[in-house]
């Protein structure tokens, strides 16, 4: 999985944690992690766009050490499988974020510090749960998303 469109979107990342963890998370503090699914919301509106999933793929496997979201820091401690991504130029982040939340279970205050939504991450014990929010949300929005495994699970 290697996006190359630097086309403005929304994107949901798919991560499994093995075990369970406590991460420290920048302004969050430590965050207990159960062993799981976790689905990641994030916008792509920026000059790079889509390409942003490119990014979290690389702090997934130790090549960019920069922490700059809370993303970061739990991206090195768990399998990024694969993302949903959706070519769009209207900021659905939020709203996809909270269709998500509504089936699986939020982690307070992640990934969220500029908006007022509980949560852009959420867990599931079940992947195929995971994955069928994930892609629900963004039908609900009105998007077709795509989702593009990782080819370094």
């Amino acid at each position: 999985m290697e996006p190359q469109d630097s086309e403005p979107g929304v994107y949901t990342l798919i991560l499994h944690l093995d075990r369970a963890q406590e991460i420290q998370v920048g302004s969050l503090g430590i965050v207990d992690f159960a062993a799981g699914y976790y689905s990641y919301t994030g916008s792509a509106q920026g000059s790079g766009g889509l390409k942003r999933v490119n990014r979290h793929l690389r702090v997934s496997q130790g090549l960019n050490r920069t922490r700059k979201w809370h993303i970061d820091y739990l991206l090195p401690s768990a399998r990024f499988l694969g993302a949903f991504t959706t070519r769009t130029s209207q900021d659905l982040e939020c709203h996809i974020a909270l269709i998500i939340g509504s089936r699986l279970t939020p982690v307070k205050g992640f990934g969220c510090t500029d908006c007022c939504c509980t949560s852009h991450l959420h867990y599931s014990p079940d992947f195929d749960l995971m994955l069928e929010a994930a892609e629900l949300a963004h039908q609900q929005c009105q998007l077709k998303a795509l989702f593009a495994p990782s080819r370094h699970r």
